[in-house]
């Protein structure tokens, strides 16, 4: 975390600083979609989201502790200790943990519901015992946990120019449309970690199923099945960036030009996906630097737009015309 930063949120505390910075470091290091956007924000609201983010990358390690020799009653018995530290940090600030006390701070400063951490810390111990989903809504309840209350959190601090209710529902589909993007990205790697997030009718609707997926991951061959399966899942995720984009319009100028970059550089991942021939479980689909770099332009651009009408005429940014949504990715706008 940059001084700049921090003295724009307003954080003096020098234990608190050094724990902002900890979440950016686990940010650039492990979100490099995200960490990229979030750079498209005001300064002042970095420290909050590289916290919201830090806080959830940590639990997620937990969980997925592959290959560390960590089974699943002593990750339990980690995840239980975190969620201690998190009732004590939301409850009085206080917590010996870096993450918890600036995710902590960031809910205070900007009246974070704590209800979405709870319901987050539920589908993280799914994660320990669940290792498939029969259909579709099963799936859905789970990620409103692991990732529909992260669009939740985000919202205070993104601010928006409409009711926050109203855009809620929109920033609960972005975060489900980012996590069934890597679901989608990462099949090989979650099968690895004996799951499977792809729902089972939906895979049997191809004549496909589990042991055929860890076939052709063991094998390197591919099935048409398989194939068809991963397309509509696909053909779904997209369904779901739909339900998001209507959100972005809603939320304050400022905030646009980081979410809109997210959504664009997530929606990649599909296109990605796509033009390798849904061959997710061989390798992963990575969006190509100079796309990255297109996007990240196209933000620093929309930032210093959204700045001049700002200034220009004493005019504030939340009463200019509403941007158009972007369009989903993979179609024509």
């Amino acid at each position: 975390m940059t001084d700049r930063e921090l003295d724009a949120a307003g954080v003096t505390d020098p234990v608190l600083r050094e724990a902002y910075r900890h979440c950016r470091g686990l940010n650039a290091r492990h979100g490099r979609t995200y960490f990229l956007a979030t750079r498209l924000l005001p300064v002042g609201r970095r420290p909050a989201v590289h916290a919201l983010y830090g806080f959830a990358r940590w639990a997620d390690d937990i969980v997925d502790a592959l290959g560390t020799g960590a089974d699943t009653a002593r990750r339990d018995a980690e995840l239980s200790a975190l969620q201690r530290e998190l009732d004590r940090g939301l409850r009085d600030g206080n917590s010996t943990e870096p993450v918890v006390r600036a995710v902590a701070d960031t809910a205070r400063r900007y009246g974070v519901d704590h209800g979405h951490f709870a319901d987050f810390m539920t589908a993280m111990r799914a994660d320990l015992v669940v290792t498939d989903y029969a259909d579709y809504a099963a799936l859905r309840r789970y990620m409103h946990g692991s990732a529909a209350v992260i669009g939740l959190q985000m919202l205070p601090v993104l601010g928006t120019v409409a009711p926050r209710e109203a855009a809620a529902p929109h920033a609960a589909a972005l975060g489900i449309a980012f996590q069934l993007t890597n679901f989608l990205r990462d099949v090989g790697e979650d099968l690895d970690r004996g799951r499977v997030y792809l729902p089972a009718d939906l895979l049997a609707a191809h004549g496909a199923h589990r042991a055929l997926l860890r076939w052709s991951r063991d094998t390197g061959r591919r099935d048409r099945r398989v194939t068809a399966a991963l397309r509509e899942f696909g053909a779904l995720t997209r369904g779901v960036y739909r339900e998001a984009a209507p959100g972005l319009a809603m939320l304050e100028p400022v905030s646009r030009p980081c979410v809109r970059a997210a959504f664009v550089l997530y929606g990649g991942i599909l296109d990605a996906v796509a033009r390798d021939g849904w061959s997710v479980l061989h390798r992963r689909a990575v969006v190509p630097r100079r796309r990255r770099a297109v996007v990240a332009a196209d933000g620093l651009a929309r930032v210093a737009a959204a700045r001049l009408r700002a200034r220009a005429g004493g005019r504030r940014p939340d009463v200019r015309p509403l941007v158009p949504c972007p369009p989903v990715p993979g179609e024509v706008a």
